[in-house]
């Protein structure tokens, strides 16, 4: 049944319910050039659909055949670019059934929002500036939570599927640029060299179960010795940790003994154990390369990874972290931490040229003249702090 309206709308009560507008068109159905009017109702949309079907039905004069339906999932539904100006005439496109020219956008869009028809949200950020400037809102503070707590969190979870070669490869890259560019062979005796190697190897062997960040996970610990970059220690991922000359002979210039080496070396175990460094090169292929670091295609990467990892610098949380590592370590092995506090202080205070990153980056020049930041293991404003705490507490409050 049909009948005219006073509004020139038509309403189809036999096949899309009493109050279901329809709308005149043209279609073209693909196999003639000839168009044929016809009226074009609206299913209502089923459950779990997001909009309605199509029904077109011919129109001769004043009688009706032949019935069509197009399924929603078919049609290339038209946008309503403004909802105050909508389209004069819109052209659409119905695949295998050929497409349709209304003449009345406002008609088809109204008649479609009546039959159940969802405006999808990019519809109503492309008509309503106020939906627009929400979103954008939306993904603004989402963007920013994600890079402060869940670019972290994935980080961490994705370093564990990191394999152990990677992090070797990665480090020695990282010393070969290290050696062309900032060190120079160590000059220590080699008896004092193969003590100090000795006396890691047994610190190693101290590490209890408990003290692991990433349970099955353990680093080919290599301890090696350079010159260059005044009082210094660092940690490449993967076990190897590297101390200058300037920190051996700055403790003994401190009159201290080996317990307070021991005690910075079991710091930057510390940040092995936690893999901080593969931990903050991994936020970086969160962030920029994406998620193949972690799964195994890190090729591009890696061909540049030393270069990325001497413009890293160790958060705080990261140092808190590597802090109550030594002390737990110490305890196990029955050794003081006073006298690593003692060397962390000297060398806070020293006047050496600058701060290397945690990988060895070149030495930064100090910020200003009161507060020159001169070694690795003086590159955060509170490591007096931490020390000094650490040297009264037994435990720097871990």
């Amino acid at each position: 049944m049909r009948w005219p309206m006073p509004s020139g709308w038509i309403w189809w009560a036999d096949v899309a319910g009493p109050t279901a507008p329809l709308v005149r068109a043209r279609w073209f159905d693909g196999r003639s050039s000839q168009a044929r009017a016809v009226l074009v109702g609206f299913a209502p949309a089923p459950s779990g659909q997001r909009g309605p079907d199509v029904l077109l039905h011919p129109v001769s004069g004043a009688a009706t055949s032949g019935l069509q339906r197009v399924a929603f999932k078919d049609i290339a539904w038209p946008e309503a670019w403004s909802a105050r100006r909508v389209q004069r005439t819109l052209l659409v496109d119905m695949g295998a059934q050929g497409s349709l020219e209304v003449d009345d956008g406002a008609q088809w869009h109204a008649a479609l929002a009546a039959a159940g028809g969802r405006v999808s949200l990019v519809q109503r950020m492309q008509t309503r500036w106020t939906v627009l400037a929400a979103v954008v809102g939306v993904a603004v503070v989402a963007l920013g939570l994600f890079y402060r707590y869940g670019t972290p969190w994935a980080a961490t979870q994705l370093t564990r599927q990191v394999p152990l070669g990677w992090e070797t490869d990665l480090a020695g890259r990282a010393l070969q640029e290290m050696d062309a560019r900032y060190l120079q062979p160590s000059a220590l005796p080699a008896e004092r060299q193969a003590d100090l190697r000795q006396r890691f190897a047994a610190l190693v062997q101290q590490v209890p179960a408990g003290l692991q960040r990433y349970p099955g996970y353990v680093p080919r610990w290599s301890l090696q010795f350079r010159a260059g970059m005044g009082a210094n220690a660092f940690a490449l991922p993967g076990g190897t940790v590297v101390v200058t000359d300037g920190l051996v002979q700055r403790a003994t210039r401190e009159g201290l003994d080996d317990a307070a080496l021991l005690g910075v070396l079991a710091h930057e175990m510390g940040h092995v154990v936690h893999r901080h460094t593969t931990r903050m090169v991994v936020e970086q292929g969160v962030l920029n390369i994406g998620l193949g670091l972690a799964l195994g295609d890190a090729s591009a990467i890696v061909s540049t990874g030393s270069s990325l990892l001497t413009g890293l610098a160790y958060r705080r949380n990261h140092e808190a972290e590597a802090d109550c590592f030594s002390v737990a370590l110490m305890r196990q092995a029955g050794l003081p931490t006073a006298p690593m506090a003692r060397l962390l202080v000297a060398i806070s205070g020293a006047d050496a040229g600058g701060v290397a990153g945690p990988a060895g980056a070149p030495p930064r020049k100090p910020a200003d003249a009161g507060g020159a930041w001169t070694t690795l293991l003086s590159s955060h404003p509170d490591t007096v702090e931490r020390a000094e705490r650490l040297r009264q507490t037994g435990s720097g409050g871990c």
